[in-house]
């Protein structure tokens, strides 16, 4: 391609040869690698072939199941891709917007994103969002035509830059750079332009710290204790450099058996299970890691309208500046409705269904100033016989701002000896749950062009009252999400009567309610201490929501927020979870993480639940690896330093490690227990350390219960007490999973089918393997029957021990309160 991805970061390929490479990078991999070239060098090719081999294996699993995830993943992307509308061969033709090129003409309208630095070659009434990459809070007006070169980029009205949005308008434009190229591009090769890390990769960002030092701990205590053994021992100094390099080999093997190597992959299984089983629930997970902190979400911000409402908004009354009805202000409301050209709302169209008037096909369109979030109006200029009409329709407060006159029933009278009648209409229909816009005029107006500074010495006409309906079973969703633990915020640039009337319908009575004016009064350490106990926030402007999402997510909460239209796209960045619908404007859902295909909070509950049933699975992983691969590793550093050989040799190790993945690597499809996905979890340091450090030394206890019998009781000689006790560290391991993935008593929660068969052929792999050739190339004999039913005996003693520890763990943990995560 000669221009590349149009994309400031480009996607990842899923270039195979690379991913399998990648299951190598770890360094302890690498380190284990050059460790096996030293050992041919020292005439031991056999182990070396053999170590090398696992390696191999263990890639080769880690590789198996990403690919297959990697490709799953790209199907269910296709479905909520953002696209542009171009030109090409004489056709227009809807392509991704990483695909446009220069040289491509794009169809513009409201809602799309630029998908390059373009310039202007057709526009009708277009309006830019520019507040990317100028900064500038107002749409700017463009036209096409002809600038200087050295015009500056605030000025450049004929040229529009990628990473804004249409507001209002059409056009046609024809795209002269793409990528990194762009005015955009140049910006951000000076800022950081990744996602925010979310509270889950946090999370296994400080696990991996976690491991990392007690990983480095045991090595170098290890490899030193043993090396000194191993130079007192030797009589050569052939015999002391293979000693040492046994000890290095041994305390590495140590390290990849302490270290979850498959975690990276496991991870990546579970959430591509968890984004196949969210599509099926119509959800479409756009960026994986979200579906973690999905799950962890305890707090859901939400807009009204189409959310928490019907979205069908209905007309129920036009009303001067008395209280009248007034079918004039339903027609100029139509007038202003009619010829918008900004993203189509619900509130023109039901406007576009109240015409009275028989003229209204008479008049005709000659400009439009359009709707922002800081004026709060929208103006048309429409046109009949020669005579202009400007109306404004908009928030009522902002439309009396710019009016001075008043129409009544008897005549046209000074606005403030209404102002109060007008006022207390108002809080009568918005305290009966319905919404208001006021409408107002200038007529004639002088002229053919109108600006923002033309909304002034207006006549003030009168209400539109509107009702949109609560959704039907909406009080039982909220009831759902908070029985999941997730508490309902609604935001929403509505008044507060409204805003209080709909959110005692909807199931959150008597809320706690601030406003956009209380918001622009407190300081963030205020609002830190008070958001977590508000449910409504009334009249706030779109940049008031990025605010309210930062100070939630400053008050230790897993914030989502649901949104989908223009003045959405910040808060979604903002939120640990950006949700938004297929149906949304193309800049909403493409800064969204998760989309709905359907607008219903019903599917999000849903959706919720898979998300926490994929990190239950992962924490599952977490627990199984940590605690019994810690046990083990350091009940051979302990038995190291007191036998006259090594415990286990370091191939024996290794494939011990590889065989104890087999079955936990089933666990993306595993069942999870009802209590775990009732309440939100969060990655826990302290507690996966306890759980580690508890069920790690209940597993070490045995191994010395192990260690003790072998050599004491049954007088193992060193070949027999490697076979022994690697097959009751594989046993144990693996039917330790049984019990460490659920909460409750093992026998009384079901496993997933392939979490049991993996299970059942490894430990059958286990016990027949002294008895085969292969058997004999990992060092092992052929054990006495006695031997093998002792071993299963210290195996059963040691589950039940393992069940009863449990109980009492969690027992003791019940009511703690999980640590907040911080960066």
């Amino acid at each position: 391609m000669k221009y590349g991805p149009n994309s400031l970061r480009p996607k990842k390929q899923s270039n195979t040869l690379i991913l399998f490479l990648s299951q190598f990078k770890s360094p302890i991999t690498i380190i284990l690698l050059v460790a096996v070239i030293i050992s041919v060098a020292l005439g031991e090719p056999v182990d070396a072939v053999i170590i090398t081999a696992i390696i191999l294996l263990s890639g080769i699993l880690g590789f198996w199941q990403e690919h297959g995830a990697a490709g799953a993943i790209e199907k269910l992307l296709a479905i909520v891709q953002v696209t542009a509308s171009v030109r090409r061969d004489g056709a227009d033709k809807d392509v991704l917007v990483e695909a446009v090129v220069p040289g491509d003409i794009v169809d513009l309208s409201a809602g799309a994103v630029v998908p390059g630095d373009s310039l202007l070659i057709e526009d009708k009434d277009l309006f830019i969002n520019e507040a990317t990459l100028t900064g500038e809070t107002y749409p700017v007006d463009k036209e096409a035509g002809v600038l200087p070169e050295d015009t500056p980029l605030a000025k450049r009205n004929n040229s529009l830059f990628m990473g804004t949005h249409v507001v209002s308008g059409t056009g046609k434009a024809l795209v002269i750079r793409t990528g990194k190229a762009t005015e955009f591009g140049k910006v951000s090769q000076r800022l950081e332009t990744r996602h925010t890390e979310t509270d889950f990769e946090r999370g296994v960002r400080r696990f991996g710290y976690l491991l990392m030092e007690i990983t480095l701990i045991l090595v170098i205590a290890i490899f030193a204790i043993n090396a000194y053994h191993a130079v007192n021992k030797a009589t050569t100094l052939s015999a002391v450099n293979t000693l040492i390099i046994n000890a290095l080999l041994f305390s590495l093997a140590l390290a990849v058996g302490l270290t979850p190597q498959l975690l990276p992959a496991i991870i990546s299984v579970n959430l591509a299970h968890g984004a196949k089983r969210m599509a099926d629930k119509k959800v479409i997970v756009k960026r994986l890691v979200t579906i973690e902190n999905f799950g962890s979400m305890n707090v859901l911000c939400s807009d009204k309208t189409g959310t928490l409402t019907e979205g069908a908004v209905e007309v129920k009354a036009g009303l001067d500046a008395e209280g009248n009805e007034s079918a004039k202000v339903l027609d100029y409301a139509f007038y202003n409705a009619k010829f918008v050209s900004g993203v189509p709302n619900i509130i023109d169209e039901a406007l576009r269904k109240s015409c009275t008037s028989a003229e209204c096909d008479l008049y005709k369109k000659l400009d439009e100033v359009p709707y922002d979030f800081i004026r709060k109006r929208l103006s048309i200029l429409i046109e009949k016989d020669g005579k202009a009409l400007m109306i404004t329709k908009g928030a009522l407060d902002n439309i009396l701002e710019v009016c001075t006159k008043a129409q009544t029933a008897s005549g046209t009278v000074d606005l403030a000896t209404v102002k109060d009648k007008v006022l207390a209409n108002y809080l009568k229909v918005s305290n009966e749950g319905s919404r208001v816009l006021g409408v107002a005029c200038i007529d004639p107006y002088p002229g053919e062009k109108i600006t923002k500074d033309s909304e002034k010495g207006m006549t003030f006409l009168g209400l539109v009252v509107f009702f949109d309906p609560p959704k039907a079973g909406i009080q039982k969703t909220v009831a759902e999400l908070a029985e999941l633990g997730v508490s309902l915020k609604m935001i929403t640039g509505d008044n507060k009567l409204v805003a209080t009337y709909i959110a005692g319908q909807v199931g959150l009575p008597n809320p706690t309610v601030l406003t956009g004016k209380d918001l622009l009064h407190m300081t963030n350490e205020a609002l830190t201490t008070t958001v977590n106990r508000v449910n409504v926030f009334a009249e706030v402007e779109p940049n008031q929501k990025e605010r309210i999402i930062l100070m939630l997510k400053r008050a230790g909460n897993v914030v989502g927020y649901m949104g989908d239209g223009i003045n959405d796209a910040s808060a979604l960045h903002a939120a640990d979870v950006g949700i938004s619908v297929n149906t949304a404007v193309d800049v909403a859902k493409d800064a969204a993480d998760i989309v709905l295909l359907e607008q219903d909070l019903g599917v999000l509950a849903d959706g919720v639940k898979e998300g926490r049933v994929t990190f239950a699975n992962t924490m599952k992983y977490v627990f199984m690896a940590t605690s019994a691969n810690f046990g083990n590793m350091f009940s051979m550093a302990g038995a190291s330093l007191f036998l006259d050989f090594l415990p286990l040799l370091p191939k024996q190790i290794l494939l011990m490690n590889v065989m104890t993945d087999v079955p936990e690597m089933t666990i993306a499809s595993d069942s999870v227990d009802a209590e775990l996905i009732c309440r939100p979890e969060r990655w826990d340091i302290h507690f996966i350390r306890n759980f580690m450090m508890v069920f790690g030394l209940l597993s070490s206890v045995f191994d010395y219960l192990t260690f003790g019998v072998l050599i004491l009781v049954l007088g193992a000689n060193e070949g027999q007490f490697q076979t022994g006790w690697f097959m009751e560290s594989i046993i144990s391991a693996c039917l330790i999973v049984l019990v460490i993935r659920t909460r409750k008593p093992f026998i009384h929660s079901t496993p997933g089918k392939g979490l049991v068969i993996g299970t059942l052929a490894i430990v059958i792999l286990t016990l027949l393997l002294p008895f085969t050739p292969l058997g004999g190339l990992f060092g092992f004999v052929r054990p006495p029957l006695l031997f093998i039913a002792v071993m299963l005996g210290i195996v059963g003693l040691y589950i039940l021990c393992a069940e009863v520890t449990k109980y009492f763990f969690y027992r003791a943990t019940k009511d703690r309160v999980p640590e907040k995560t911080i960066p």
